[in-house]
């Protein structure tokens, strides 16, 4: 407390007393520029200046030169007075408001009431002030951060942005403040995230943001009500992550001379916990730059140009663009085909030869729908059951295999266990699971031995594409054949089919990518013509080696119709793991699964196709082979451990090549 008093008095006296014993620290000047030295060495939070007598010190002049100063801001000024003053009926205080005084008291002898006016302006004036003061700072920090970070009022108009929000976005605060931060910015199902936040829970998703530059990003972030207990909230803060603060958050937790670090799997396995606090916000950011991407295969843009014509066409043309639309949404769009001439009958003969010469090969058979109790398509032999023993697993391996359907398996644990042999086991594990010998008719022993030569086939020199990855594949694909939705589409013999593709789908894998085998002429390469190597590689041996003896040849029982179709079924699902034809089978997936629903439904947007869509044989085939992409790119969803580890061995391996 600064005391401001030209001489000492009664009242000076007082208020001295009863800083000391409220234990506050007391300082008295007597001039004006004592005043202005003695607050600019120590930042007083109160100062009691003396405006009874203007000839003993000038305390409006004290108080104008004072609120000079921008060191005032949080200080609170107060002005003595006479006592006479309340008794006038036409005296004001807005006189020494205006000159910057934050309260007016009466003068007094009295040290109690001298306590109570210390106490009433510490607790009603000063705690506020210095709490400003940390609003302050945490604006400061706000400002330093490289987050993009919006406040909002409760009608979501914006009130203050940040200085990363500026650089990023293009605006200052004067472009948008008082303005609706949805007005110019879109977000999918605003009405559900107002919703939300008017009852006070957090939000997170995505919203596409509109910069000064004309273009739109959407960012991933969250949206954080803010509000006293009790009541709604007055405020919500938008908080975003930048594209800039992923590569700053790898440099910052990279930058580690190469000289500091051990080499060797064990030094590399203590990385894990590196990006686990930022691992959420890394995975949303992920998700938001797949929305930024501007990739958009040329038959979606048509089908999308056909529905926006369909919204003003009649009835008829509706029906005529919807026609036009199924056989856009088929994969051989240039394949010839007989015309259904109703008129003729023609020669069954000539029709099969011409038919037969416009064949452009085998395509993807449907299998048969049969339950697991049929065996119709199954030669009638003995079919033993429970020959893979499970005597020789020791008790570790059996309690980790009995998670093995569990998105967070651990597959290293796996390969520790089985000395680098986890294919055998957990395949016998998951096939036994499908029930995958009844399927084929196959003998266990046969499917035990069929698993052990592929995974002998596999190269154990690289570091990624190993029978771990392979195992590992198999694993998410049995996850993925365990939700309910695909056990309605998909019959026992395809879940067979399905598992048998990914523990075989990167069989003698080499650790070089197709493009690096073309470029270096490899015979692989020029085996394949340059046209889909590895995966042409890998699908073929495994057929190959399937049939190179009886006691491997897992198919041998199937009848010819059924075998042909599971061998076209396993080549296809091989072949869609090729990386260069994601974009076209994840445009042509979205095409037929994505149905626009109608104009009066309830919640518009776009729906889930029903049961009929799902099932047929097409879309079967196309449902396959997006279940093996996403089990063949799934490291990312993994726990972060498994995900840090499966990051170093796939760029280690590329940096070898």
């Amino acid at each position: 407390v600064l005391l401001a008093f030209g001489k000492d008095d009664v009242q000076s006296e007082a208020l001295s007393l009863a800083c000391e014993k409220l234990g506050y620290e007391c300082n008295l000047a007597r001039s004006r520029e004592a005043v202005l030295e003695t607050f600019q060495s120590k930042s007083h939070e109160i100062i009691i200046i003396d405006t009874r007598n203007p000839k003993n010190i000038d305390g409006e002049s004290i108080c104008r030169a004072l609120r000079s100063l921008k060191t005032t801001q949080y200080t609170v000024v107060v002005a003595v007075v006479r006592r006479s003053t309340s008794e006038k009926e036409d005296s004001s205080i807005e006189p020494l408001l205006s000159m910057g005084f934050n309260r007016v008291c009466l003068e007094t002898s009295s040290v109690t009431q001298c306590m109570n006016e210390l106490l009433q302006l510490y607790l009603s004036d000063v705690q506020p002030r210095l709490q400003l003061a940390t609003a302050q700072a945490m604006y400061v920090a706000l400002d330093k951060c490289s987050d993009v970070v919006h406040i909002t009022d409760q009608n979501l108009n914006v009130q203050y942005m940040n200085r990363s929000s500026e650089r990023f976005l293009g605006f200052n605060m004067k472009d948008v403040a008082g303005k609706s931060l949805l007005e110019t910015n879109s977000v999918d199902n605003k009405e559900l995230m107002v919703q939300q936040l008017q009852r006070g829970r957090e939000w997170e998703g995505l919203i596409s943001w509109r910069r000064k530059v004309g273009d739109s990003v959407v960012l991933s972030g969250r949206v954080v009500p803010v509000c006293i207990p009790g009541r709604s909230p007055t405020h919500y803060v938008f908080v975003h992550e930048s594209q800039n603060t992923m590569l700053d958050k790898r440099m910052s937790g990279t930058l580690v001379k190469n000289s500091e670090l051990p080499r060797g799997s064990n030094n590399r396995k203590g990385s894990a916990d590196m990006k686990s606090v930022s691992s959420d916000g890394l995975r949303r950011q992920s998700i938001a730059k797949l929305h930024n991407l501007s990739i958009e295969a040329p038959i979606t843009k048509v089908i999308a140009l056909i529905t926006s014509v369909q919204e003003n066409a009649n009835i008829e043309d509706v029906q005529t663009l919807d026609k036009v639309i199924d056989i856009l949404r088929t994969t051989e769009l240039y394949s010839p085909q007989l015309k259904d001439d109703k008129g003729k009958s023609g020669d069954p003969v000539t029709n099969d030869l011409i038919g037969a010469l416009l064949s452009s090969g085998p395509s993807v058979t449907p299998i048969a729908r049969r339950s697991s109790s049929d065996s119709g398509s199954v030669s009638k032999i003995g079919v033993s059951r429970n020959t893979f023993k499970t005597g020789s697993i020791s008790h570790q391996m059996k309690e980790l295999l009995d998670t093995s359907l569990l998105w967070d398996f651990d597959i290293f644990r796996l390969e520790e266990l089985s000395m680098k042999r986890p294919l055998v086991y957990l395949g016998m594990n998951l096939m036994g699971h499908f029930d995958v010998c009844s399927s084929l008719g196959c003998d266990e022993s046969v499917l035990h031995n069929w698993l052990v030569i592929i995974e002998m086939n596999y190269n154990a020199k690289n570091t990624y594409h190993t029978s771990t990855h392979a195992a590992d594949v198999m694993q998410a694909t049995a996850g993925f054949l365990e939700r309910e939705r695909l056990k309605q589409i998909l019959d026992p013999l395809d879940e067979a089919v399905c598992l048998i593709a990914a523990a075989a789908h990167d069989v003698d894998h080499p650790g070089k990518s197709s493009a690096f085998l073309c470029n270096s002429n490899h015979e692989l390469a020029v085996l394949y013509n340059d046209l889909c190597v590895l995966e042409s590689h890998h699908s073929a041996l495994a057929f190959k080696l399937t049939m190179s003896d009886d006691r491997v040849n897992i198919f041998k029982s199937l009848e010819r119709d059924v075998y042909k179709a599971v061998r076209q079924n396993v080549i296809d699902m091989i072949l869609a793991t090729e990386m260069t034809k994601h974009f076209e089978h994840l445009a042509k997936f979205v095409n037929v699964f994505s149905i626009k629903k109608e104009d009066d439904s309830p919640d518009g947007g776009r729906s889930s196709p029903d049961i009929g869509l799902l099932t047929a044989p097409e879309n079967i085939a196309l449902i396959k082979r997006m279940l093996i992409k996403c089990a063949d790119v799934s490291n990312p969803t993994r726990p972060v451990r498994m995900c840090v580890e499966w990051a170093v061995r796939i760029a280690e391996e590329y940096f070898n090549q």
